[in-house]
């Protein structure tokens, strides 16, 4: 098989973008749109003519309504008073026209009109007033139009005059409800005065004892506050805590100084006693020691009874041992005192020196200095507990100002929320004291500068509607067919067919209808010799441009023609686009190229080639597909021409499918191939069944047939998609009609 497909993608692209409308084809979709033309424009004019005849004839009444921001009337009478024009801000007396514009059409207004109107119009509503949703403003029976300012430099926007009118068919109505309208406006102008000065002291009323309530809960916050931390003002107390850190680090520092002079005194006084007396500094030191000066009592007075019992006893002697034992554990605790309080300067052993036993005279000097050296220690140790003290001192007064961050933060919250309250209550008291001059100085005032003007008519537009209907019905009709063109899926020419560039054009076909009943005589050329029946006479419709099928079976043989064409399935996307009459033309232009042909209707489920053809249908390929060999096939044959035999469907099959799909079919193909120079396959449409799908997988190449006004590109593009994978060679356009 051929390799001819076509992507799919491309494919659907093409066929379902569809390019705008060209200019020069327009009068083409006019002509193919002239009945859809006609009929719009018919059913305007209807309804133009019908709307002239039944409209009535409208009448009108108007009045003017200026707008005016109360502020502005003040400014302007300060500067009578004064003489001068006082500065202010635009924005004071400048108006959103826009907004009041709506407030003076608006429902709530309408509705106070309906209330005022029912007893003399029980029907009326606000549509009747307003006019429906949707109309338009010359449509609207209510309308309000501001009048232009020619001087908008000496007017500054300050004022601004409305025009209010309504209209309708009857001229009292319209008298009454514009009447009542300007009742309505006057009305609100006084109600919005009462409502400013009472929606002001409401609010303010409403709003001064939560005020009040606020602040009392405020100070009543700050003040407990402040009792909880013992102050009145965070900020004071930690000012105050800086200088008292301030005054002990400077006494700390001072102290240490002290203590440092005094260390160097007592470095000097050491070196002195050393230098002068060696002992004398231990002896000194010891004598300090209550506990020393005990325990050297004890060993004395036991030194004292160990002398006398020797006396009257030996050393063996019981009572001189235990005088011994008590001597030598006296002296062991008397070494350890003197370890603890000289501590690397004791000397090894007690009896390396006498000082230990026995006190020894200082002199005048040494004793000076011992006494000089014990004051300097007692004020050195003065100093150091009042450092402690300090150092105490100052750590717990940073403790506390580390906390006072917070507390200024809570304290400045508290103080704020008080003074924002108090300003509040003062700016309150102020507002309700100016109230009543700020609401007759605010808002806006609504004055109606000419009252309702005599009724008028305007006429019914009867002639203005019949004529608006002649223009426009064309203009519409057209739209409407561009329109509809625009979103048809239907191709109707083979230019349009062209635009496919993916898709193969075999050629056109002009004027060839689908096979009918009609009685032809189809009398086809043959070459060589001939005989009684050169010709066959048969039924069939009208008889195929032979031209143009020439030249499109000359196209087709052209497609990949280094490989040979022995069968050609001749297929389309539905039925009724002319595939069989396509067909049988193929088979005369193939007839007339000197080649023998087959025809083979493949449709089993529908057949209608042999009653186009007035042929019998009694043997056709559904009973040959039962048969075992391929002997008797002539049986099935009915020739229509020398070069042209027909095989039809045959009886309706019961599973066409299991048929189609066989290896019968697919041998009798073949053979069909052997024994005919082409074998055409006239087969059903490709949409609603898949029997075109089987047969086309055993043909050497697939034309698809459309019929150009029937044939849409979705139908196309399905089509197309089933034959994509498959040797499909491309398109002939068929147009039964031109025009």
């Amino acid at each position: 098989m051929t390799d001819v497909g076509i992507n799919q993608k491309q494919i659907l692209t093409v066929l379902f973008t569809k390019d705008a409308i060209d200019i020069r084809k327009i009068v083409e979709i006019l002509h193919r749109r002239r009945w859809l033309i006609l009929g719009v424009s018919s059913a305007i004019v209807s309804l133009a003519i019908l709307m002239t005849v039944m409209a009535k004839p409208k009448y009108q009444s108007s009045m003017q309504v200026m707008v005016t921001a109360n502020s502005y009337q003040k400014q302007k009478q300060e500067k009578g008073e004064t003489g001068e024009e006082k500065q202010s801000d635009e924005q004071d007396y400048l108006i959103d026209y826009t907004s009041q514009q709506k407030l003076m059409a608006s429902s709530k207004l309408m509705n106070k009109l309906v209330d005022l109107l029912s007893s003399q119009y029980p029907g009326i509503t606000v549509e009747d007033i307003k006019g429906k949703l949707g109309d338009r403003s010359f449509n609207a029976p209510l309308s309000i139009t501001p009048i232009p300012v020619k001087d908008k430099a000496d007017n500054k926007g300050a004022s601004q005059v409305f025009t209010v009118s309504w209209q309708g068919e009857d001229p009292v109505k319209v008298k009454r409800i514009l009447e009542g309208i300007a009742q309505v406006y006057k009305d609100h102008n006084l109600d919005q005065q009462k409502q400013r000065l009472a929606q002001g002291l409401t609010l303010v009323n409403y709003l001064l004892p939560k005020i009040k309530k606020d602040l009392k809960q405020a100070e009543v916050k700050l003040e407990i506050f402040r009792k909880k931390n013992k102050f009145l003002d965070p900020k004071l107390q930690s000012k105050i805590l800086l200088e008292s850190l301030a005054s002990a680090e400077s006494k700390l520092q001072t102290n240490r100084a002290e203590i440092k002079d005094l260390q160097a005194r007592q470095n000097y006084l050491q070196q002195k006693l050393s230098d002068s007396a060696p002992n004398a500094l231990i002896s000194f030191r010891l004598s300090k020691s209550p506990r020393y000066q005990n325990l050297l009592k004890e060993i004395q007075k036991t030194e004292a009874s160990l002398a006398e019992e020797r006396k009257r006893y030996t050393d063996d002697a019981p009572s001189v041992k235990e005088l011994l034992q008590k001597s030598q554990s006296q002296k062991n605790l008397l070494r350890q005192e003197i370890q603890k309080e000289l501590g690397k300067s004791a000397p090894k052993t007690i009896n390396d020196s006498r000082i230990f036993f026995k006190q020894e005279s200082l002199g005048e000097v040494e004793l000076n200095l011992m006494q000089e050296l014990s004051q300097v220690q007692t004020k050195i140790s003065g100093l150091r507990a009042n450092e402690n003290s300090l150092t105490a001192s100052a750590k717990k007064i940073r403790t506390e100002l580390n906390k006072y961050p917070k507390l200024v933060a809570e304290y400045d919250r508290l103080f704020s929320e008080v003074e924002t309250h108090r300003k509040t209550l003062e700016t309150t008291l102020q507002r309700q004291q100016s109230l009543a001059l700020q609401a007759a100085q605010s808002g806006f005032d609504w004055q109606i500068v000419e009252e309702p003007q005599q009724v008028v008519t305007t006429g019914n537009g009867k002639f203005l509607n019949l004529l608006g209907g002649v223009f426009i019905a064309p203009i519409l009709g057209i739209a409407v067919a561009v329109i509809w063109e625009l979103f048809d899926d239907v191709i109707y020419s083979a230019q349009d067919l062209r635009k496919l560039k993916q898709l193969r054009m075999l050629g056109t076909v002009n004027k060839v209808a689908v096979l009918n009943q009609k009685k032809k005589t189809l009398r086809l050329p043959f070459w060589g010799q001939t005989n009684n029946n050169s010709s066959i006479s048969t039924d069939f419709a009208s008889l195929p441009n032979h031209e143009s099928l020439d030249i499109v079976y000359q196209n087709i043989q052209l497609v990949n023609s280094d490989l040979p064409l022995k069968s050609l399935m001749v297929t389309s996307a539905k039925s009724g686009e002319g595939k069989s009459t396509l067909a049988l033309g193929l088979a005369v232009s193939a007839a007339r190229m000197h080649q023998r042909v087959l025809v083979i209707d493949i449709n089993l489920r529908n057949p209608h080639l042999h009653e186009a053809l007035e042929l019998t249908n009694d043997a056709g390929i559904s009973l040959l597909l039962l048969e075992d060999n391929n002997a008797s096939f002539k049986d099935y044959i009915q020739p229509v021409h020398p070069a042209i035999d027909i095989l039809t469907a045959g009886t309706v099959a019961e599973d066409p499918v299991k048929l189609l799909s066989s290896q019968r079919m697919k041998d009798l193909i073949e053979f069909f191939e052997h024994h005919y120079d082409l074998v055409l396959i006239d087969s059903p449409s490709m949409l609603g069944t898949v029997d075109a799908r089987i047969i086309a997988s055993l043909c050497d190449r697939i034309a698809i047939v459309g019929c150009m006004g029937k044939l849409t590109r979705t139908e196309l593009a399905q089509a197309t998609e089933i034959l994509n994978d498959l040797n499909l060679i491309g398109i002939i356009a068929n147009q039964p009609h031109v025009g």
